[in-house]
Protein backbone atom coordinates (compact mmCIF):
# COMPACT_ATOMS: atom_id res chain seq x y z
CA UNK A 1 0.00 0.00 0.00
CA UNK A 2 1.49 3.31 -1.04
CA UNK A 3 1.25 6.67 0.64
CA UNK A 4 -1.88 8.58 -0.34
CA UNK A 5 -1.52 11.87 -2.16
CA UNK A 6 -3.29 14.43 0.02
CA UNK A 7 -4.44 17.82 -1.16
CA UNK A 8 -2.56 20.73 0.44
CA UNK A 9 -4.37 23.99 1.10
CA UNK A 10 -1.50 26.32 0.22
CA UNK A 11 -3.31 29.46 1.35
CA UNK A 12 -3.50 28.24 4.93
CA UNK A 13 -0.48 25.90 4.89
CA UNK A 14 -2.77 23.06 5.93
CA UNK A 15 -3.35 19.54 4.66
CA UNK A 16 -6.78 18.13 3.83
CA UNK A 17 -7.15 14.37 4.11
CA UNK A 18 -10.75 13.97 3.02
CA UNK A 19 -13.19 16.03 0.97
CA UNK A 20 -16.56 15.69 2.69
CA UNK A 21 -19.82 16.78 1.01
CA UNK A 22 -21.92 19.41 2.84
CA UNK A 23 -23.91 18.20 5.83
CA UNK A 24 -27.18 18.96 4.04
CA UNK A 25 -26.20 16.64 1.18
CA UNK A 26 -25.28 13.78 3.50
CA UNK A 27 -28.49 14.22 5.44
CA UNK A 28 -30.36 13.38 2.22
CA UNK A 29 -27.99 10.63 1.04
CA UNK A 30 -27.98 7.91 3.67
CA UNK A 31 -25.85 5.46 1.68
CA UNK A 32 -23.09 8.01 1.19
CA UNK A 33 -23.25 8.95 4.88
CA UNK A 34 -22.84 5.32 5.91
CA UNK A 35 -19.97 4.81 3.47
CA UNK A 36 -18.10 7.88 4.70
CA UNK A 37 -18.71 6.98 8.33
CA UNK A 38 -17.33 3.47 7.93
CA UNK A 39 -14.80 3.77 5.12
CA UNK A 40 -14.28 7.45 4.25
CA UNK A 41 -10.74 7.82 5.61
CA UNK A 42 -9.70 4.29 4.62
CA UNK A 43 -10.81 4.93 1.02
CA UNK A 44 -9.61 8.51 0.53
CA UNK A 45 -6.42 8.31 2.62
CA UNK A 46 -5.62 4.64 3.31
CA UNK A 47 -2.13 5.45 4.60
CA UNK A 48 -3.79 7.25 7.54
CA UNK A 49 -6.30 4.53 8.40
CA UNK A 50 -5.88 1.57 10.78
CA UNK A 51 -8.08 -0.68 8.65
CA UNK A 52 -4.87 -2.56 7.77
CA UNK A 53 -2.58 -3.26 10.70
CA UNK A 54 0.65 -3.45 8.68
CA UNK A 55 1.62 -2.22 5.24
CA UNK A 56 3.93 -4.37 3.14
CA UNK A 57 7.28 -2.92 4.17
CA UNK A 58 6.31 -3.05 7.85
CA UNK A 59 5.42 -6.72 7.51
CA UNK A 60 8.74 -7.40 5.80
CA UNK A 61 10.71 -5.57 8.51
CA UNK A 62 8.84 -7.40 11.27
CA UNK A 63 9.48 -10.75 9.58
CA UNK A 64 13.19 -9.98 9.11
CA UNK A 65 13.61 -8.87 12.73
CA UNK A 66 11.78 -11.94 14.01
CA UNK A 67 13.86 -14.25 11.83
CA UNK A 68 17.07 -12.48 12.92
CA UNK A 69 16.15 -12.83 16.58
CA UNK A 70 15.32 -16.53 16.24
CA UNK A 71 18.52 -17.17 14.31
CA UNK A 72 20.56 -15.31 16.92
CA UNK A 73 18.98 -17.25 19.78
CA UNK A 74 19.73 -20.52 18.00
CA UNK A 75 23.30 -19.74 16.91
CA UNK A 76 24.54 -17.60 19.81
CA UNK A 77 21.89 -17.30 22.50
CA UNK A 78 24.04 -15.38 24.99
CA UNK A 79 25.10 -12.71 22.48
CA UNK A 80 21.58 -12.36 21.13
CA UNK A 81 20.19 -12.10 24.65
CA UNK A 82 22.72 -9.41 25.62
CA UNK A 83 21.96 -7.37 22.49
CA UNK A 84 18.19 -7.56 22.97
CA UNK A 85 18.35 -6.71 26.67
CA UNK A 86 20.75 -3.83 26.01
CA UNK A 87 18.41 -2.37 23.38
CA UNK A 88 15.39 -2.71 25.65
CA UNK A 89 17.23 -1.10 28.58
CA UNK A 90 18.20 1.83 26.37
CA UNK A 91 14.54 2.10 25.32
CA UNK A 92 13.50 2.19 28.98
CA UNK A 93 15.99 4.98 29.68
CA UNK A 94 14.79 6.98 26.67
CA UNK A 95 11.14 6.57 27.70
CA UNK A 96 11.89 7.51 31.31
CA UNK A 97 13.90 10.57 30.27
CA UNK A 98 11.17 11.71 27.88
CA UNK A 99 8.44 11.31 30.50
CA UNK A 100 10.46 13.17 33.12
CA UNK A 101 11.09 16.01 30.66
CA UNK A 102 7.37 16.23 29.82
CA UNK A 103 6.40 16.09 33.48
CA UNK A 104 8.85 18.87 34.35
CA UNK A 105 7.67 21.09 31.50
CA UNK A 106 4.02 20.55 32.40
CA UNK A 107 4.58 21.08 36.13
CA UNK A 108 5.96 24.55 35.44
CA UNK A 109 2.45 25.63 34.49
CA UNK A 110 1.40 28.30 32.03
CA UNK A 111 0.45 25.92 29.22
CA UNK A 112 -3.19 25.39 30.19
CA UNK A 113 -5.70 27.89 28.80
CA UNK A 114 -7.60 29.31 31.76
CA UNK A 115 -10.94 31.06 31.21
CA UNK A 116 -12.64 32.56 34.26
CA UNK A 117 -16.34 32.15 34.98
CA UNK A 118 -16.87 35.85 34.37
CA UNK A 119 -15.10 35.78 31.00
CA UNK A 120 -17.00 32.67 29.92
CA UNK A 121 -20.37 34.20 30.80
CA UNK A 122 -19.53 37.60 29.33
CA UNK A 123 -19.78 36.42 25.69
CA UNK A 124 -23.19 37.52 24.33
CA UNK A 125 -25.40 34.75 23.01
CA UNK A 126 -25.39 36.24 19.52
CA UNK A 127 -21.59 35.90 19.42
CA UNK A 128 -21.55 32.21 20.35
CA UNK A 129 -21.25 29.52 17.65
CA UNK A 130 -23.59 26.62 17.13
CA UNK A 131 -22.33 23.60 19.07
CA UNK A 132 -22.82 19.89 18.42
CA UNK A 133 -22.45 17.56 21.41
CA UNK A 134 -21.94 13.93 20.38
CA UNK A 135 -22.85 11.30 22.97
CA UNK A 136 -22.07 7.75 21.75
CA UNK A 137 -23.84 5.26 24.02
CA UNK A 138 -24.16 1.48 23.99
CA UNK A 139 -26.10 -0.61 26.52
CA UNK A 140 -26.64 2.43 28.76
CA UNK A 141 -29.95 2.03 30.63
CA UNK A 142 -29.29 5.22 32.67
CA UNK A 143 -29.40 7.44 29.59
CA UNK A 144 -31.91 9.76 31.23
CA UNK A 145 -29.46 10.63 34.00
CA UNK A 146 -26.83 11.48 31.38
CA UNK A 147 -29.21 13.85 29.59
CA UNK A 148 -30.06 15.56 32.89
CA UNK A 149 -26.34 16.13 33.54
CA UNK A 150 -25.91 17.62 30.07
CA UNK A 151 -28.91 19.88 30.74
CA UNK A 152 -26.72 21.67 33.29
CA UNK A 153 -24.50 22.99 30.48
CA UNK A 154 -24.70 26.78 30.41
CA UNK A 155 -25.20 27.36 26.69
CA UNK A 156 -28.08 28.85 24.67
CA UNK A 157 -30.44 26.02 23.79
CA UNK A 158 -31.11 27.36 20.29
CA UNK A 159 -27.37 27.01 19.54
CA UNK A 160 -27.04 23.56 21.07
CA UNK A 161 -27.33 20.31 19.12
CA UNK A 162 -27.07 17.29 21.43
CA UNK A 163 -26.96 14.00 19.51
CA UNK A 164 -27.43 10.71 21.35
CA UNK A 165 -25.80 8.10 19.14
CA UNK A 166 -27.47 4.69 19.57
CA UNK A 167 -26.64 1.47 17.77
CA UNK A 168 -29.59 0.16 15.74
CA UNK A 169 -29.66 -3.19 17.57
CA UNK A 170 -29.28 -1.72 21.07
CA UNK A 171 -32.84 -2.13 22.34
CA UNK A 172 -31.83 -1.51 25.96
CA UNK A 173 -30.61 2.04 25.27
CA UNK A 174 -33.44 2.68 22.80
CA UNK A 175 -35.96 1.90 25.54
CA UNK A 176 -34.16 4.32 27.85
CA UNK A 177 -34.18 6.99 25.12
CA UNK A 178 -37.96 6.71 24.75
CA UNK A 179 -38.35 7.58 28.44
CA UNK A 180 -36.47 10.88 28.07
CA UNK A 181 -38.52 14.06 28.14
CA UNK A 182 -38.47 15.46 24.56
CA UNK A 183 -36.31 18.55 24.05
CA UNK A 184 -35.79 20.48 20.82
CA UNK A 185 -32.00 20.55 21.20
CA UNK A 186 -31.69 16.81 21.95
CA UNK A 187 -32.13 14.23 19.23
CA UNK A 188 -31.60 10.48 18.99
CA UNK A 189 -29.48 9.30 16.06
CA UNK A 190 -29.68 5.61 15.21
CA UNK A 191 -26.34 4.33 13.93
CA UNK A 192 -26.47 1.38 11.47
CA UNK A 193 -25.17 -1.88 12.93
CA UNK A 194 -22.36 -2.34 10.43
CA UNK A 195 -18.67 -3.08 10.84
CA UNK A 196 -16.66 -1.68 12.38
CA UNK A 197 -18.75 -1.63 15.57
CA UNK A 198 -16.78 1.16 17.20
CA UNK A 199 -17.31 4.49 18.94
CA UNK A 200 -15.48 6.49 16.20
CA UNK A 201 -17.81 5.11 13.52
CA UNK A 202 -20.79 6.26 15.58
CA UNK A 203 -19.20 9.68 16.04
CA UNK A 204 -18.62 10.01 12.29
CA UNK A 205 -22.22 9.09 11.57
CA UNK A 206 -23.52 11.66 14.03
CA UNK A 207 -21.07 14.42 13.13
CA UNK A 208 -21.09 14.42 9.32
CA UNK A 209 -24.68 15.68 9.11
CA UNK A 210 -24.14 18.41 11.72
CA UNK A 211 -23.91 22.01 10.53
CA UNK A 212 -22.41 23.45 13.71
CA UNK A 213 -19.23 25.50 14.01
CA UNK A 214 -17.96 23.63 17.11
CA UNK A 215 -18.19 20.01 18.17
CA UNK A 216 -17.39 17.99 21.28
CA UNK A 217 -17.86 14.45 22.64
CA UNK A 218 -19.10 13.29 26.03
CA UNK A 219 -19.20 9.71 27.25
CA UNK A 220 -22.16 8.09 28.96
CA UNK A 221 -20.86 8.63 32.50
CA UNK A 222 -19.55 12.19 32.02
CA UNK A 223 -20.43 15.16 34.21
CA UNK A 224 -18.83 18.20 32.54
CA UNK A 225 -18.19 21.63 34.03
CA UNK A 226 -21.35 23.61 33.29
CA UNK A 227 -19.36 26.41 31.60
CA UNK A 228 -17.11 24.13 29.59
CA UNK A 229 -18.60 24.91 26.16
CA UNK A 230 -18.37 28.66 26.77
CA UNK A 231 -14.79 28.29 28.06
CA UNK A 232 -13.86 26.31 24.95
CA UNK A 233 -15.26 29.03 22.66
CA UNK A 234 -13.26 31.74 24.44
CA UNK A 235 -10.13 29.58 24.46
CA UNK A 236 -10.32 28.79 20.75
CA UNK A 237 -10.76 32.48 19.88
CA UNK A 238 -7.84 33.38 22.12
CA UNK A 239 -5.55 30.74 20.62
CA UNK A 240 -6.38 31.60 17.00
CA UNK A 241 -6.91 29.64 13.77
CA UNK A 242 -3.73 27.56 14.10
CA UNK A 243 -5.46 25.60 16.87
CA UNK A 244 -8.02 22.98 15.88
CA UNK A 245 -8.99 21.70 19.32
CA UNK A 246 -8.76 22.21 23.06
CA UNK A 247 -8.76 19.23 25.40
CA UNK A 248 -10.47 19.64 28.77
CA UNK A 249 -9.17 17.79 31.81
CA UNK A 250 -10.79 14.59 33.04
CA UNK A 251 -11.32 13.76 36.69
CA UNK A 252 -13.37 11.32 38.73
CA UNK A 253 -16.35 11.57 41.07
CA UNK A 254 -15.58 8.19 42.70
CA UNK A 255 -11.83 8.61 43.13
CA UNK A 256 -11.88 7.46 46.77
CA UNK A 257 -13.92 4.30 46.16
CA UNK A 258 -11.01 1.83 46.41
CA UNK A 259 -7.28 1.54 45.77
CA UNK A 260 -7.76 1.05 42.02
CA UNK A 261 -9.77 4.26 41.65
CA UNK A 262 -7.09 6.10 43.63
CA UNK A 263 -4.39 4.79 41.28
CA UNK A 264 -6.56 5.75 38.32
CA UNK A 265 -6.96 9.27 39.75
CA UNK A 266 -3.20 9.69 40.10
CA UNK A 267 -2.72 8.32 36.59
CA UNK A 268 -5.19 10.79 35.07
CA UNK A 269 -4.02 13.62 37.31
CA UNK A 270 -0.46 13.24 36.08
CA UNK A 271 -1.62 12.91 32.46
CA UNK A 272 -3.92 15.92 32.24
CA UNK A 273 -2.12 18.20 34.69
CA UNK A 274 1.46 17.60 33.62
CA UNK A 275 1.97 15.32 30.61
CA UNK A 276 -0.41 16.99 28.16
CA UNK A 277 0.74 20.54 29.05
CA UNK A 278 4.30 19.22 28.71
CA UNK A 279 3.56 18.03 25.18
CA UNK A 280 2.08 21.44 24.36
CA UNK A 281 5.20 23.15 25.74
CA UNK A 282 7.41 20.84 23.71
CA UNK A 283 5.44 21.49 20.52
CA UNK A 284 4.81 17.75 20.13
CA UNK A 285 1.56 16.11 18.96
CA UNK A 286 -1.06 15.81 21.70
CA UNK A 287 -2.89 12.45 21.87
CA UNK A 288 -6.44 13.44 22.70
CA UNK A 289 -8.66 11.88 25.32
CA UNK A 290 -11.84 10.12 24.26
CA UNK A 291 -14.10 12.80 25.70
CA UNK A 292 -14.31 16.55 26.34
CA UNK A 293 -12.21 17.53 23.34
CA UNK A 294 -13.64 20.58 21.60
CA UNK A 295 -13.09 20.92 17.84
CA UNK A 296 -13.55 23.45 15.12
CA UNK A 297 -15.98 21.50 12.94
CA UNK A 298 -14.54 22.61 9.60
CA UNK A 299 -11.07 21.39 10.55
CA UNK A 300 -12.47 18.10 11.86
CA UNK A 301 -14.08 17.49 8.47
CA UNK A 302 -10.91 18.33 6.56
CA UNK A 303 -8.76 15.86 8.50
CA UNK A 304 -11.25 13.04 7.93
CA UNK A 305 -12.89 13.10 11.38
CA UNK A 306 -12.35 9.88 13.34
CA UNK A 307 -10.80 6.68 12.02
CA UNK A 308 -13.51 4.06 12.69
CA UNK A 309 -10.94 1.24 12.53
CA UNK A 310 -8.70 2.62 15.29
CA UNK A 311 -9.72 1.68 18.82
CA UNK A 312 -7.86 4.69 20.25
CA UNK A 313 -9.31 7.08 17.72
CA UNK A 314 -8.71 10.09 19.98
CA UNK A 315 -4.93 9.68 20.13
CA UNK A 316 -4.81 9.03 16.39
CA UNK A 317 -6.84 12.16 15.66
CA UNK A 318 -4.49 14.28 17.76
CA UNK A 319 -1.56 13.09 15.65
CA UNK A 320 -3.44 13.58 12.39
CA UNK A 321 -4.30 17.15 13.37
CA UNK A 322 -0.64 17.85 14.06
CA UNK A 323 0.40 16.31 10.74
CA UNK A 324 -2.19 18.49 8.99
CA UNK A 325 -0.56 21.62 10.44
CA UNK A 326 -2.80 22.30 13.43
CA UNK A 327 -2.16 22.46 17.15
CA UNK A 328 -4.08 21.28 20.21
CA UNK A 329 -4.41 23.18 23.48
CA UNK A 330 -5.28 22.12 27.03
CA UNK A 331 -8.35 23.77 28.57
CA UNK A 332 -8.65 24.59 32.27
CA UNK A 333 -12.03 22.93 32.71
CA UNK A 334 -12.80 19.52 34.19
CA UNK A 335 -15.22 16.77 33.22
CA UNK A 336 -15.89 14.26 35.96
CA UNK A 337 -16.42 10.64 35.01
CA UNK A 338 -16.33 7.21 36.62
CA UNK A 339 -12.95 5.81 37.61
CA UNK A 340 -12.89 2.09 36.90
CA UNK A 341 -13.30 0.36 40.29
CA UNK A 342 -13.07 -3.21 38.98
CA UNK A 343 -9.71 -4.74 37.99
CA UNK A 344 -11.08 -6.92 35.18
CA UNK A 345 -13.04 -4.03 33.68
CA UNK A 346 -9.97 -1.81 34.06
CA UNK A 347 -7.75 -4.29 32.16
CA UNK A 348 -10.32 -4.49 29.36
CA UNK A 349 -10.39 -0.72 29.03
CA UNK A 350 -6.63 -0.19 29.28
CA UNK A 351 -5.84 -3.03 26.88
CA UNK A 352 -8.02 -1.33 24.26
CA UNK A 353 -6.13 1.93 24.80
CA UNK A 354 -2.78 0.18 24.50
CA UNK A 355 -3.86 -1.70 21.40
CA UNK A 356 -4.95 1.57 19.84
CA UNK A 357 -1.63 3.21 20.70
CA UNK A 358 0.21 0.48 18.80
CA UNK A 359 -2.25 0.81 15.89
CA UNK A 360 -1.69 4.57 15.87
CA UNK A 361 2.10 4.20 15.86
CA UNK A 362 2.03 1.70 12.99
CA UNK A 363 -0.27 3.96 10.96
CA UNK A 364 1.80 7.10 11.41
CA UNK A 365 5.18 5.55 10.57
CA UNK A 366 4.04 4.10 7.24
CA UNK A 367 5.94 6.84 5.44
CA UNK A 368 8.90 7.74 7.69
CA UNK A 369 10.14 10.59 5.52
CA UNK A 370 6.71 12.20 5.24
CA UNK A 371 5.88 11.91 8.94
CA UNK A 372 9.29 13.34 9.88
CA UNK A 373 8.70 16.37 7.68
CA UNK A 374 5.23 16.86 9.17
CA UNK A 375 5.98 16.23 12.85
CA UNK A 376 9.61 17.28 13.13
CA UNK A 377 12.24 15.54 15.24
CA UNK A 378 10.48 16.22 18.56
CA UNK A 379 7.18 14.95 17.24
CA UNK A 380 8.73 11.76 15.89
CA UNK A 381 10.51 11.20 19.21
CA UNK A 382 7.18 11.47 20.98
CA UNK A 383 5.55 9.12 18.48
CA UNK A 384 8.20 6.45 19.02
CA UNK A 385 8.92 6.85 22.73
CA UNK A 386 5.50 7.90 23.99
CA UNK A 387 2.93 6.33 21.68
CA UNK A 388 4.72 3.06 20.87
CA UNK A 389 6.90 2.87 23.95
CA UNK A 390 4.11 3.08 26.54
CA UNK A 391 2.33 -0.19 25.66
CA UNK A 392 5.33 -2.13 24.36
CA UNK A 393 7.59 -1.42 27.34
CA UNK A 394 4.69 -2.13 29.69
CA UNK A 395 4.31 -5.51 27.98
CA UNK A 396 8.03 -6.22 28.52
CA UNK A 397 7.90 -5.37 32.22
CA UNK A 398 6.80 -8.88 33.13
CA UNK A 399 9.85 -10.40 31.40
CA UNK A 400 12.26 -8.26 33.42
CA UNK A 401 10.36 -8.81 36.65
CA UNK A 402 10.67 -12.56 36.02
CA UNK A 403 14.42 -12.26 35.35
CA UNK A 404 14.87 -10.25 38.55
CA UNK A 405 12.91 -12.78 40.60
CA UNK A 406 14.87 -15.70 39.07
CA UNK A 407 18.18 -14.03 39.85
CA UNK A 408 17.36 -13.31 43.49
CA UNK A 409 16.01 -16.82 44.04
CA UNK A 410 18.61 -18.86 42.13
CA UNK A 411 21.64 -16.63 41.32
CA UNK A 412 21.80 -18.49 38.03
CA UNK A 413 25.05 -17.54 36.21
CA UNK A 414 23.18 -17.76 32.88
CA UNK A 415 21.10 -14.77 33.94
CA UNK A 416 24.17 -12.85 35.11
CA UNK A 417 25.78 -13.48 31.71
CA UNK A 418 22.97 -11.51 30.07
CA UNK A 419 24.04 -8.39 31.96
CA UNK A 420 27.65 -7.38 31.21
CA UNK A 421 28.84 -4.37 33.29
CA UNK A 422 27.53 -1.59 31.01
CA UNK A 423 24.12 -3.21 30.60
CA UNK A 424 23.99 -4.07 34.30
CA UNK A 425 24.61 -0.53 35.51
CA UNK A 426 22.19 0.96 33.02
CA UNK A 427 19.64 -1.57 34.17
CA UNK A 428 20.27 -0.57 37.79
CA UNK A 429 19.60 3.05 36.84
CA UNK A 430 16.23 1.98 35.48
CA UNK A 431 15.47 -0.22 38.46
CA UNK A 432 16.41 2.22 41.21
CA UNK A 433 16.34 5.78 39.90
CA UNK A 434 13.65 5.08 37.31
CA UNK A 435 11.21 3.54 39.74
CA UNK A 436 11.90 6.20 42.36
CA UNK A 437 11.30 8.91 39.76
CA UNK A 438 7.95 7.43 38.78
CA UNK A 439 6.97 7.11 42.45
CA UNK A 440 7.98 10.75 42.98
CA UNK A 441 5.74 11.82 40.09
CA UNK A 442 2.84 10.07 41.78
CA UNK A 443 3.53 11.80 45.11
CA UNK A 444 3.95 15.15 43.33
CA UNK A 445 0.62 14.67 41.54
CA UNK A 446 -1.14 13.88 44.84
CA UNK A 447 0.23 17.16 46.20
CA UNK A 448 -0.81 19.06 43.07
CA UNK A 449 -4.35 17.71 43.37
CA UNK A 450 -4.34 18.64 47.07
CA UNK A 451 -5.30 15.07 47.86
CA UNK A 452 -3.22 13.79 50.81
CA UNK A 453 -5.46 10.72 50.88
CA UNK A 454 -3.83 9.65 47.60
CA UNK A 455 -0.32 9.48 49.11
CA UNK A 456 -0.55 5.77 50.14
CA UNK A 457 -1.76 4.91 46.63
CA UNK A 458 1.18 6.84 45.14
CA UNK A 459 3.63 4.81 47.21
CA UNK A 460 1.93 1.55 46.19
CA UNK A 461 2.01 2.35 42.45
CA UNK A 462 4.23 -0.70 41.61
CA UNK A 463 1.14 -2.87 42.15
CA UNK A 464 -0.70 -0.74 39.59
CA UNK A 465 2.12 -1.36 37.12
CA UNK A 466 1.30 -5.06 37.38
CA UNK A 467 -2.19 -4.36 36.04
CA UNK A 468 -0.65 -2.26 33.28
CA UNK A 469 1.52 -5.22 32.29
CA UNK A 470 -1.51 -7.51 32.02
CA UNK A 471 -3.34 -4.93 29.91
CA UNK A 472 -0.34 -4.39 27.61
CA UNK A 473 0.17 -8.13 27.15
CA UNK A 474 -3.48 -8.55 26.23
CA UNK A 475 -3.25 -5.59 23.84
CA UNK A 476 -0.33 -7.11 21.92
CA UNK A 477 -2.15 -10.44 21.59
CA UNK A 478 -5.41 -8.80 20.55
CA UNK A 479 -3.65 -6.63 17.96
CA UNK A 480 -2.95 -9.87 16.08
CA UNK A 481 -6.22 -11.67 16.75
CA UNK A 482 -8.81 -8.83 16.71
CA UNK A 483 -7.23 -5.47 15.80
CA UNK A 484 -10.45 -3.44 15.42
CA UNK A 485 -12.50 -5.19 18.10
CA UNK A 486 -13.94 -2.57 20.47
CA UNK A 487 -14.03 -4.00 23.98
CA UNK A 488 -16.64 -1.91 25.72
CA UNK A 489 -16.04 -0.55 29.21
CA UNK A 490 -18.87 -1.29 31.64
CA UNK A 491 -20.16 1.88 33.34
CA UNK A 492 -22.02 2.34 36.60
CA UNK A 493 -19.89 -0.09 38.62
CA UNK A 494 -19.39 2.48 41.37
CA UNK A 495 -23.18 2.65 41.77
CA UNK A 496 -23.51 -1.15 41.87
CA UNK A 497 -20.79 -1.54 44.49
CA UNK A 498 -22.23 1.28 46.60
CA UNK A 499 -25.71 -0.28 46.45
CA UNK A 500 -24.32 -3.70 47.38
CA UNK A 501 -22.41 -2.22 50.31
CA UNK A 502 -25.52 -0.41 51.57
CA UNK A 503 -27.56 -3.62 51.24
CA UNK A 504 -24.93 -5.54 53.16
CA UNK A 505 -24.93 -2.92 55.91
CA UNK A 506 -28.69 -2.93 56.12
CA UNK A 507 -28.81 -6.70 56.49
Amino acid sequence: MGVVLVTPDVTQNRTRFLSVPPASVLAEDHDQLVELSCHGLATAAPAYSARSVLVRWQGVVLAVLTAGLLAGLLLSPRTAGVVVIALVVLAYIAALGYRLALFRLGARGGRTVMVSDEEARSVPDDQLPTYTVLVPVFHEPLLGELVERLERLDYPRHLLDVRLLLEADDTETADAARRITPREHVRVVTVPSLDPRTKPKACNYGFLTAESAMCTIYDAEDDPDSLQLRRAVVAMRRLGPSYACVQARLGFYNSAQNMLTRWFTLDYGSWFTNMLPGLVALGAPVPLGGTSNHFRSDVLRDVGAWDPWNVTEDADLGLRLHRAGYRVGVLGSTTLEEANPDAINWVRQRSRWYKGYIQTFLVHVRSPRLVTSQLGARGVAGLVVFIAGTPLLSALNGFFWALTAMWFTSHDPAIAALFPPVVYYLGMVCLVLGNLSVLYMGVFTARQLERPDLLPAALLMPLYWGLMWLAALKAVIQLVTAPSYWEKTTHGLHRQQTTAAEAGGAS
